[in-house]
């Protein structure tokens, strides 16, 4: 959810990730939505007409973690940090409620889901989810709550499948100076 996975243009990424994150996250798109998602990639360019296309597959679908994604990739895309950090906080509910997590991330324990296993996607979710929100609110100034979320991270995932370390080597560095 971070940003920018791979390569290719953030049109196409935004209504791919959608796609992708249907497959991974229980299906069930409607093809309105789908329909809606897809349009939403093409105008990406034109963000009121690529934002009309999001809230018609948001009401087609509303709550889908297909739906919810493309709207933060597009907020995260178009340098609208505080819009996806909104969604972010939608997303983090959405997969604390689906993975039956307690509501506030900073209560739920490594033992409450598989967040060992790679392969276990809707904890994945999860983690990507609170890594995005870290991020997100480091970006925004909010160091102590990203750092918070970080260290939540390392302790769900201690082998560090998801890549929190690189983020608390951002933090650790903020300040210092970059004298060798």
């Amino acid at each position: 959810m971070m940003g920018p996975l791979g390569h290719g243009d953030r049109r196409s990424a935004i209504a791919e990730d959608a796609l992708l994150a249907d497959a991974l996250l229980g299906g069930g798109l409607p093809a309105a939505a789908e329909y809606h998602l897809g349009a939403a990639g093409q105008a990406y360019h034109l963000d009121e007409v690529a934002l009309r296309h999001l809230r018609h597959a948001r009401t087609a679908a509303p709550g889908h973690a297909a739906v919810l994604i493309a709207f933060y990739r597009f907020y995260f895309y178009k340098g609208r940090l505080a819009d996806a950090l909104d969604v972010a906080r939608l997303c983090l509910a959405k997969a604390a409620q689906d993975n039956h997590l307690s509501p506030d991330w900073r209560q739920v324990t490594a033992v409450d889901a598989d967040f060992g296993s790679y392969d276990s996607q809707l904890p994945r979710f999860f983690l990507f989810t609170l890594k995005g929100y870290a991020y997100l609110q480091m970006r925004l100034g909010n160091l102590d709550e990203g750092l918070a979320a970080v260290l939540k991270l390392l302790e769900l995932d201690p082998t560090d499948k998801v890549g929190a370390e690189v983020l608390l080597n951002v933090i650790q560095r903020m300040g210092q100076d970059d004298h060798d």
